[in-house]
């Protein structure tokens, strides 16, 4: 493995639906995230912009983050 699999998140700025937030997640789950934006054949933007919107409808929606990281388990 290239990396440390043991690093603390990092913070990266993601557009969504026009709107820029922040996002920390551990360089293993960018990792993950860019595959699945790859094998989608979408912009990770726009992964982001789905796995929000997902996030949102549940009754008890996690933070955004979490709920990435749930997504790509999940996907996996």
């Amino acid at each position: 493995m290239d990396r440390e699999i043991y690093h603390p998140p990092v913070k990266r700025s993601i557009t969504i639906n026009g709107h820029q937030t922040s996002i920390s997640l551990e360089p293993l789950f960018w990792d993950m995230l860019k595959s699945a934006a790859i094998k989608h054949e979408i912009a990770i933007n726009t992964l982001v912009a789905e796995i929000d919107m997902q996030r949102i409808q549940s009754p008890t929606p996690p933070g955004l983050a979490s709920a990435i990281r749930i997504w790509l388990v999940k996907e996996a």
